[in-house]
């Protein structure tokens, strides 16, 4: 009988837990900011190029779900581990990632920064002696030490891990073309992405919960000795524009950068547990280098250098619209179509031309990103995109 009510306490908790995940603002401000996003995007798609590349709600379905496995992940190991994170600091966290969704700040939306200034007011809370009393509950600064340093340390390197696997594989796939005006006067193409998502992480936090069913829960305390168990949303927001390079051998690179920076903080925490102090430096340094390699890459690809513009060996291509014969046959952007049906092509009419050559198939001869010629080909039934879905730099 003690079992089962352990088991249904635990179950209880957990329930709690879920429930506490839907009173918080920054989940409805997020599903917001992702149907602007998606609508931001179908509206500039359709004034550069008439015709949209993603669905508007595409955004907004994968708030939750691109990063769920992700975000169980790291929630096993935060329970299993015991990371244990004041209140304060999950309220700050809350005001700090909400404004920054507010003011469409996705710069400032990487875990590592927004995480780290509210741990700085925290901190300066406590050392003015400030203290605020909100809905019954006292809110005041907090000493980051011991550990403290180390639970933060090794929670933010994980979301930062986390970071860098969805910018490596979903940065490329919400990047929207625009047409821009060389300083040579030609109209080429840039690509901008800008996206969020929402990890519902468990948390423990001090309270009267499941210290007395576990009482050998692995843990870092700080003076407490009654736990309870929150689902919290973790923003992860990004923004970045691609111009000299393509899509989809940026983000990959971006993503490494940031992936990479998250292993090392991962690593100082540990490091953290004999010499908490380092918890703190490791902390703050990430911080500055994650904004480092955004500043990096935003200086790089802000050069007068285009991977994507009109080229006078063929039609290059710009964007590929999904489940359309164009992605059938593994067009890329950035490659270039040089004989379409048999017929050399050097304009987007030209292409559309050799395409009703034979409008129940298409023979393609396109130039890869290496400069080597291949062949494709591709059935086109008559409810397929007129242009076999391609988007063309013009």
């Amino acid at each position: 009988m003690v079992g089962v009510a352990w088991m249904i306490d635990i179950l209880y908790e957990f329930l709690r837990a879920i429930g506490r995940l839907f009173l918080n603002p920054i989940l409805y401000l997020a599903i917001f900011m992702a149907v602007m996003i998606g609508y931001k995007r179908v509206k500039n798609e359709r004034r550069h190029f008439h015709i949209r590349i993603l669905s508007g709600w595409a955004d907004a379905k994968g708030l939750l779900l691109e990063g769920l496995i992700i975000a169980v992940c790291i929630s096993v190991l935060s329970l299993a581990i015991g990371l244990t994170v004041p209140m304060e600091l999950l309220y700050v966290v809350t005001v700090v990632s909400f404004l920054g969704l507010l003011f469409y700040v996705f710069h400032l939306l990487s875990p590592i920064i927004y995480i780290t200034l509210s741990v700085l007011i925290l901190m300066l809370m406590d050392w003015q002696n400030w203290s605020f009393n909100i809905i019954g509950f006292e809110f005041s600064g907090i000493v980051v030490e011991d550990a403290l340093a180390v639970t933060i340390t090794i929670l933010v390197g994980l979301l930062l891990i986390a970071e860098g696997l969805l910018i490596r594989r979903k940065g490329a796939h919400y990047s929207s073309p625009r047409f821009e005006q060389t300083k040579r006067g030609l109209r080429a193409v840039s690509y901008y992405s800008k996206k969020v998502w929402v990890l519902p992480i468990f948390l423990i936090i001090p309270g009267d919960a499941i210290q007395s069913f576990l009482p050998y829960w692995p843990q870092f305390t700080f003076g407490s000795i009654e736990f309870s168990i929150i689902l919290f949303p973790i923003l992860i927001g990004y923004q970045q524009m691609a111009r000299k390079t393509l899509p989809i051998y940026l983000f990959p690179k971006l993503g490494r950068a940031v992936l990479i920076l998250g292993e090392l903080v991962v690593i100082g925490g540990l490091v953290a547990y004999f010499v908490p102090i380092i918890g703190l430096v490791i902390l703050f340094a990430g911080a500055v280098l994650r904004i480092v390699i955004s500043v990096y890459y935003l200086l790089k690809e802000r050069k007068d250098v285009y991977a994507v513009s009109p080229k006078s060996k063929g039609v290059m291509i710009a964007a590929i619209l999904p489940v359309s014969p164009a992605q059938k046959m593994g067009l890329k952007a950035g490659e270039v179509i040089c004989r379409v049906n048999g017929v050399e092509v050097h304009t987007k009419q030209e292409l559309y031309e050799a395409l009703q050559i034979n409008a129940a198939h298409c023979k393609l001869e396109v130039l890869d990103h290496k400069n080597e010629l291949r062949l494709t080909q591709q059935v086109v039934y008559s409810k397929d995109h007129h242009q076999i879905g391609l988007i063309v730099a013009e």
